[in-house]
């Protein structure tokens, strides 16, 4: 059985590039039909990654159109050109013991990331697309973090992609506690976003979701207001910072519909945080006079400085994966060993290194 990973993240493509395969979460069916036996897709803010498994070999372009969910690729048969990476046998399961565990996120040491693989494992779990090879891999991955966040300190510092927003807004505004701040979107990002911004003293906190209910929830939870979906346009008569999170496949804040509030500001300048992929405001905002636009790549220097605090961790860490990627390609080897002895068939060389696992 072939083991791979192919992806893009924030390390090879900017988030233009990202966002066009960000809808790949719903393609673990079209990737079975292209040769895949088993496979799962990890979608977040900072990475697209599909974790395969398949008898033959199934192309990096054959993936990247799956990803694409048959939308219109120009680029049509040269997915060599995109900044896609592969990593295969143990390259893959070294990789994603570095995902689940912070090491390989924008933030290095961040802890979502493995709530949002555990997610995604689940996801593909349920609908069937994960078989035996994918569920031992991503069970060792969720031991693997669990031991890192355990016996290092690479949790330390700014540990969340909202926890970076915030500081990047303390930046431009020092104190916070005069700030008035309007979130979109009420999943789990913005929920973490929303409780640093509280522990910063934030103490007008408005949440605005498509679900009023669950905005209402988020909002009850923090302590802040909720505001109708279709209000929240208004709200930026009278906020000062903006951070939105959603997963809407289009932009919400255009110029357009920014033109009107704008005309009630002024002198009186808009921030705006943009953490979601796709991203929820048309990067045009940010040439309008009056707004500061952020995305999620420009969070990256404001994220390296919080990393000087975990560094010296991160050899540790990187201690604790290497031994289990040689346990768990140790064990593969054995029942490859002990299946050959069964059926009479001879193990593949050095299987344990192989492409095949």
């Amino acid at each position: 059985m072939n083991l791979f990973c192919v992806g893009l993240s924030h390390h090879t493509a900017n988030v233009e590039t990202r966002e066009r395969f960000a809808g790949g979460a719903r393609a673990e069916s079209t990737l079975r039909e292209a040769g895949c036996a088993e496979a799962l897709v990890l979608a977040t803010c900072n990475r697209v990654e599909v974790y395969g498994a398949s008898e033959k070999r199934v192309s990096t372009d054959e993936i990247a159109h799956c990803l694409l969910q048959n939308r219109e690729l120009s680029d049509r048969g040269h997915s060599e050109t995109l900044p896609f990476y592969r990593y295969e046998a143990e390259k893959c399961v070294q990789h994603l013991f570095r995902v689940a565990s912070g090491l390989d996120s924008m933030v290095v040491g961040e802890t979502e990331i493995l709530g949002q693989t555990k997610k995604a494992y689940q996801s593909a779990r349920t609908s069937g697309a994960v078989g035996p090879c994918l569920h031992r891999l991503f069970q060792r991955a969720f031991r693997v973090a669990k031991q890192v966040r355990t016996h290092t300190e690479i949790t330390r510092g700014s540990v969340s992609v909202g926890s970076v927003a915030v500081d990047l807004a303390q930046k431009i505004f020092g104190e916070l506690g005069n700030c008035s701040v309007l979130i979109l979107g009420a999943g789990e990002t913005s929920e973490r976003t929303a409780r640093v911004l509280i522990s910063r003293g934030v103490t007008d906190l408005r949440v605005s979701n498509r679900s009023t209910d669950r905005a209402q929830e988020l909002a009850q939870r923090v302590s802040g207001q909720a505001v109708r979906f279709d209000q929240w346009p208004q709200q930026c008569c009278e906020i000062d910072i903006l951070i939105t999170s959603t997963s809407s496949e289009a932009p919400l804040l255009t110029p357009a519909n920014l033109g009107p509030v704008l005309a009630h500001r002024i002198d009186r300048p808009l921030f705006i945080i943009d953490i979601a992929v796709p991203r929820d405001v048309d990067p045009a905002v940010n040439e309008m006079e009056g707004v500061y636009l952020y995305d999620i790549d420009a969070l990256r220097s404001v994220a390296e400085q919080s990393l000087a605090v975990r560094r010296q961790q991160i050899a540790s860490a990187e201690a604790i994966i290497a031994e289990h990627v040689a346990d768990f390609l140790e064990k593969i080897s054995r029942e490859l060993s002990r299946a050959s002895r069964i059926t009479g068939h001879p193990p593949v060389a050095d299987s344990s290194r192989a492409t095949q696992l």
